[in-house]
């Protein structure tokens, strides 16, 4: 979903650039495909990543879980985290520590393993007090509750500086620069159907320009 949501304000920036008709047309196809796969993009059901364990003398394993879903609302920014089984473990076993700008999940003694997961240096800060955890089926729900009514743009400032490095890589002064470099990226990307479209406005493109330049008979 977060990936989905990047790619959407790229393509709608490029948008804004595009001076070609055909250009401008494959960008918004582009976005009204995103848009509709953001539509129907289902609660991903995440496992929890096991690849990183530790040896710990009273229950085995500690499990560092990576893989996560979010999502967030007016007030709050949710963080969904599947683990098998968790709804069957006593409440005292699954805890959340929040600072206004960070909070650590402790599992414990799940199918005799702890998993943990920390996030730091988060985009914005949160409340403390107003901030909780919900023990659902298969999954804690991580509740943050933004301590100011705004959008969050991902979960971590270091989300946030990459994103924009990423983002400066296709801003150049000139919009033309900007826009071909766009275009490789989604070429790279894209589909058979997508290739020989881009491929067929580059072509035209370049007939056209040749006509222009041609000399004028008197």
């Amino acid at each position: 979903m977060e990936e989905l949501q990047k790619d959407l304000e790229e393509v709608k920036e490029l948008l804004k650039k595009a001076s070609r008709k055909r250009v401008h047309d494959m960008l918004l196809a582009e976005k009204n495909k995103i848009e509709k796969e953001i539509k129907s993009q289902p609660l991903p059901k995440l496992k929890a990543d096991t690849s990183e364990e530790e040896r710990t003398p009273s229950t085995g394993y500690t499990v560092k879980i990576n893989n996560y879903a979010w999502d967030q609302s007016e007030k709050f920014v949710k963080i969904y985290v599947t683990l098998t089984g968790v709804q069957h473990l006593p409440a005292e076993n699954v805890q959340v520590q929040f600072t206004e700008r960070s909070f650590h999940l402790l599992v414990k003694n799940l199918h005799s393993k702890n998993y943990t997961m920390t996030f730091n240096n988060l985009l914005k800060p949160i409340s403390v007090e107003g901030s909780s955890r919900k023990i659902k089926t298969d999954m804690v729900l991580i509740l943050c509750r933004k301590k100011h009514d705004e959008k969050w743009e991902c979960l971590t400032q270091v989300e946030k500086e990459t994103k924009e490095k990423e983002k400066a890589s296709y801003d150049t002064s000139d919009p033309s620069e900007g826009l071909m470099n766009l275009l490789k990226k989604m070429y790279a990307e894209g589909d058979d159907e997508m290739k020989r479209s881009i491929n067929k406005a580059w072509v035209e493109s370049r007939e056209k320009q040749v006509k222009e330049d041609l000399p004028i008979d008197i």
